[in-house]
């Protein structure tokens, strides 16, 4: 919530003085004195720490200018839109830049990952402080005199939201985690054993309630951009029933987002004309936006602000942009959007129609790109030779690529900014570049998605087979083409009327879920996430989830690891289907002598 973010620095500062202790667990940290909880049982000072506990969605410290993390650590090991951990741990991308570089995401995506990798403490830490915020919130709250009942509860469903949020990202990540809200110790008495909780129990039922209390009490619509309503709410209840197979009650929930009214602004969700307006900072917050993080640039907060810093690594080497070569698209990844002559997927066998590279190729060589019929959403997502990379150029392969022979020749794109309005939405005050581009938490495509896997799992075929089409549907919009520069030394100024690729799609034939049957409709809607929703950090939630892990990942590997030198003998076992629970926080656990925390099978 932009309009919220702006007061970040203050919110970040109360915040620290409340509750902050950075060498020691959240499980460790004192509670408040009465004397400071006195001065914040107030409406302003409820709303106050409402917007810190909004604040932490991003796992940045506002107020460090070297760009750490809640936790001390490094910014892009808790980005929001987990791209290490959803996606390079998906088989969507390679770590990227060279191997020796931030070798600590390398060890992860290749699943060598250990309990002793501070990643992990970082991102247990930074959701943790999250939680930590809304439980004050909360607390605080029952003693508010100055609001009135409907207000506290408004209150409460905004951070009961949130809440639920940051333990759903740690619950599929890690698996085993305690439970702690505001009932979980004293807040008047400074006994730290009170915050060692085991992590024995089940937390889906606690955040299921959550997020029903939020549902239930949230408005249609707030005030502010970037609040919680009650339509993101329910969004969020479904995907945990989703996660947890309860597809019955699931049904409804989507339904009833997909088939929610309009809202002042004369709009619904639904998606938007163009894919490319859900990852261009002009055009955020649109219809497609159930829920999203809300970033800035420019915006007088001063230093690196509020923009997007989780993303700091993930641009071109070299060329326009001041670092970092990161997060580098799969071959295996770009050979999925690969089309039949109808449009349509190859989904069971995408590598053997491969889209041409230019691996090995130098830049000052004749390169000539793919001619096949290509998903035109390839060139929204993935940046690759001979193509317009945004309105930035055209992408000149090896010379935007660090290492090559370690990860490949693509380049990420759905997080880069646009030249035209860099002004606005490029935050250059670091020492990596940030961004004013949001990041979508849920987007009305992922309902459609996820209400397609529902309606499979009961029955209703033709029903998952039109929301499909319906995603599909829009990425044939030529409007949302990539198209040629009218003079590709000059990019800014602007497009020809010729596509970039021969890009060719289409719907499945009327009836083609149900010829084919329920087994072959859910490989088609996981193929089809796998397309929309590519880069965006959901493909490892999305395998293990669905039980397809450590086939498709231990596929990937073998296919991917004959292009590229950086996947060594990477493979995926049982263990991996959970990251490791860190290790500091299990030494952290001990109470009378035992750590309340236990480790996940494997580690």
């Amino acid at each position: 919530m932009k309009s919220l973010y702006r007061t970040g620095g203050n919110v970040i500062l109360i915040m620290a003085m409340l509750v902050c202790s950075c060498s020691k667990s959240f499980l460790d940290k004192h509670p408040q004195s009465a004397l400071q909880e006195d001065a914040l049982t107030n409406k302003k000072g409820v709303t106050t720490l409402l917007v810190g506990a909004y604040a932490a969605l991003d796992g940045q410290d506002f107020a460090n200018s070297d760009m750490v993390n809640l936790s001390g650590g490094s910014g892009y090991a808790v980005s929001p839109d987990n791209w290490i951990y959803g996606s390079v741990c998906g088989g969507e991308a390679h770590k990227g830049s060279d191997p020796g570089d931030a070798a600590t995401i390398l060890s992860i995506g290749t699943f060598a990952g250990n309990a002793t990798n501070g990643f992990f403490n970082d991102k247990w830490r930074v959701d943790y402080e999250g939680i930590r915020r809304c439980n004050f919130v909360l607390h605080i709250l029952k003693k508010v005199q100055d609001m009135t009942p409907e207000e506290k509860t408004a209150v409460a469903g905004e951070a009961r939201f949130l809440r639920a949020h940051y333990y759903s990202d740690l619950k599929k990540m890690f698996n085993k985690i305690p439970w702690v809200d505001e009932n979980s110790t004293s807040y008047d008495k400074l006994n730290v054993n009170d915050f060692k909780i085991p992590n024995d129990k089940d937390v889906w039922p606690y955040i299921e309630a959550d997020f029903k209390f939020a549902a239930d009490n949230l408005p249609e619509e707030q005030p502010e951009i970037g609040r919680a309503n009650k339509w993101a709410a329910v969004a969020y209840l479904a995907k945990s029933y989703l996660y947890q197979g309860k597809y019955a009650a699931a049904i409804p929930l989507f339904e009833s987002v997909i088939n929610s009214g309009k809202n002042t602004q004369g709009q619904r969700f639904d998606l938007v004309p163009v894919y490319h307006d859900n990852f261009d900072a002009f055009k955020e917050n649109n219809e497609e936006a159930v829920f999203s993080i809300q970033y800035s640039a420019n915006d007088g907060s001063g230093g690196t602000g509020n923009a997007n810093q989780g993303n700091m690594l993930n641009y071109p080497y070299n060329g326009p942009f001041s670092c970092c070569g990161f997060y580098q698209p799969a071959v295996d990844l770009v050979n999925a959007f690969r089309t039949d002559a109808a449009g349509l997927p190859f989904i069971d066998n995408f590598n053997q129609h491969p889209i041409k590279n230019d691996m090995g190729i130098v830049s000052d060589s004749a390169f000539l790109p793919d001619a096949g019929n290509i998903d035109p959403r390839l060139d929204w997502t993935v940046g690759r030779r001979g193509v317009p990379y945004l309105d930035w150029g055209v992408h000149p392969g090896q010379n935007w690529v660090r290492d090559q022979q370690s990860a490949g020749p693509y380049s990420p794109k759905k997080s880069v900014y646009m030249q035209v309005n860099q002004d606005k939405f490029y935050d250059g005050n670091g020492w990596a570049p940030g961004n004013a581009i949001n990041y979508m938490l849920i987007r009305f495509a992922d309902v459609l998605l996820m209400a397609a896997e529902c309606e499979v799992k009961a029955g209703d075929l033709g029903k998952a087979e039109a929301y499909v089409n319906r995603v599909r549907q829009r990425a044939m919009n030529p409007a949302g083409f990539v198209y040629t520069y009218k003079d590709p030394a000059h990019p800014m100024n602007g497009y020809t009327n010729t596509p970039a690729a021969n890009y060719k799609i289409g719907t499945y034939p009327v009836g083609e879920f149900g010829r084919k049957g329920a087994t072959w409709a859910m490989k088609a809607i996981q193929f089809e996430r796998k397309l929309e929703l590519a880069m965006e950090g959901h493909r490892f939630f999305d395998l293990v989830r669905w039980g397809l892990a450590a086939t498709e990942l231990n596929r990937y590997f073998n296919y991917e690891r004959g292009i590229t030198g950086d996947l060594g003998a990477a493979s995926f076992g049982s263990r991996n289907l959970y990251f490791p629970i860190p290790q500091r926080q299990i030494d952290l656990s001990v109470k009378d002598g035992k750590s309340l925390l236990t480790q996940n099978t494997g580690y």
